[in-house]
């Protein structure tokens, strides 16, 4: 049995749907948002549907007037919407005759304002939270806020952890699916990749037709390969032998299917933001490391650290990603790379538009050059740099200079 665990987005949500007609919950799915909307309503007087299930879906199909004011007083909620996006103009009429809060939670477990092209958006009705695995916040009984301590000053010298490399390839290795963590190494990569056939064989199907899934699979698996990577649709396309025209779909299907997240460039310049390279990553680490066919050993072993400072470089980023939903700062994710190849692997801006610099690396000691790339953002950034860390797995804090700092990458959850 897999064990109930805390969702921090939990107060949040039910804050949501004290406030609005109704609340949309969007994951990938094995993420745990059926038991999300479970705890949601579980004090409330609730009616639960899914359109996995075949007869459900008919009903709703038959009748989607009828199918959504079933209740005339309870919540309703309806798992996996995204098989009937038609019915979203049902759910439309039935809030504008009756606007109350909590009217509807809606599951999907692919991006609603990509899937309903032809239906409604239920702008001013709806609020949108996204669930993703398993945090390691929430497998601590934690809700860290990694991005408000790190604005609001920490004392990085005195910060220690007891967490080392074999526990970090390990986190890599177990995810953020709850019922795939429970499972030993062989089992859980026969559970990965039956998910994954799965969604790229079905999902994907029904989000675009003519998609290959032999073909999505490719690009994961090149994406994984360079997990945290630049994302370059040229090379990707030729090395999975699909036609450079085509490459943007199969992305799009990915990202919609939230299997997949990107990082934009971070410019001082607003409007070039919008045409600079993406990062991407596979979003579950242990997703990313079996599409790479990367073991544990591996990663342990020396020459495993050219693997593991991508691969913890994109657990890093899904779990800001994560703790982005429970923050008490509104930021955003992006990197940098200048003309001259300088780089930051993450850069976390504020809604006032100050910035924080974040470097990865899989190695135990602070250098010099771990630095460069932060102090040139620093430069760029004038005044609206708030300070640049490098996260690593060494067991302690670190001063480099003024505004530059060492932390081990575990501060993320446990400061």
């Amino acid at each position: 049995m897999v064990e109930l665990i805390r969702r921090n987005l939990l107060p949040f949500a039910t804050e949501v749907l004290d406030t609005f007609p109704v609340l949309v919950v969007q994951g990938a799915r094995q993420v745990g948002k059926s038991t999300f909307a479970q705890l949601l309503v579980e004090h409330r007087d609730a009616l639960v549907f899914t359109l996995d299930d075949e007869q459900t879906l008919a009903a709703a199909r038959e009748n989607p007037r009828a199918f959504v004011e079933q209740a005339s007083t309870s919540t309703v909620v309806i798992d996996e919407v995204q098989r009937y996006p038609r019915l979203i103009l049902a759910i439309k009429a039935a809030v504008d005759r009756d606007r109350r809060p909590g009217r509807f939670v809606l599951t999907g477990s692919s991006n609603l304002m990509r899937v309903a092209r032809d239906s409604d958006s239920l702008a001013g009705r709806a609020v949108t939270v996204g669930l993703r695995g398993l945090s390691q916040d929430e497998l601590a009984g934690r809700q860290g806020d990694f991005a408000a301590a790190a604005r609001a000053g920490i004392d990085y010298p005195e910060f220690v952890t007891s967490w080392n490399r074999s526990g970090y390839v390990s986190t890599l290795v177990r995810g953020g699916y709850p019922e795939a963590r429970q499972l030993s190494g062989r089992l859980r990569n026969t559970w990965l990749d039956s998910y994954l056939s799965r969604i790229l064989e079905r999902d994907a199907a029904e989000l675009r037709r003519n998609t290959q899934p032999a073909r999505l699979q490719a690009v994961m698996r090149l994406i994984a390969a360079n997990q945290a990577g630049e994302l370059v649709k040229a090379r990707i396309a030729d090395q999975a032998g699909i036609p450079a025209t085509s490459m943007t779909g199969y992305l799009d299907v990915l990202e919609t299917l939230f299997l997949t997240a990107t990082l934009p460039p971070w410019t001082p310049n607003l409007t070039r933001r919008e045409v600079g390279r993406a990062k991407a990553i596979v979003a579950d680490p242990s997703l990313a490391l079996r599409l790479s066919r990367l073991a544990e050993q591996q990663l342990l072993s020396v020459s495993g650290s050219d693997h593991l400072g991508g691969m913890l470089e994109g657990f890093v980023v899904e779990e800001l990603f994560k703790q982005r939903g429970w923050s008490s700062e509104e930021f955003e994710l992006f990197h940098f790379r200048d003309r001259n190849g300088l780089e930051v692997d993450i850069v976390i801006e504020f809604a006032d538009g100050s910035i924080l610099g974040l470097e990865v690396k899989a190695s135990q000691s602070f250098r010099p050059e771990h630095f460069a790339g932060l102090k040139k953002l620093a430069e760029k950034a004038g005044d609206r740099f708030r300070g640049g860390i490098v996260l690593n797995t060494s067991e302690g804090g670190y001063q480099f200079a003024p505004g530059l700092y060492g932390l081990p990458v575990s501060a993320l959850w446990e400061l």
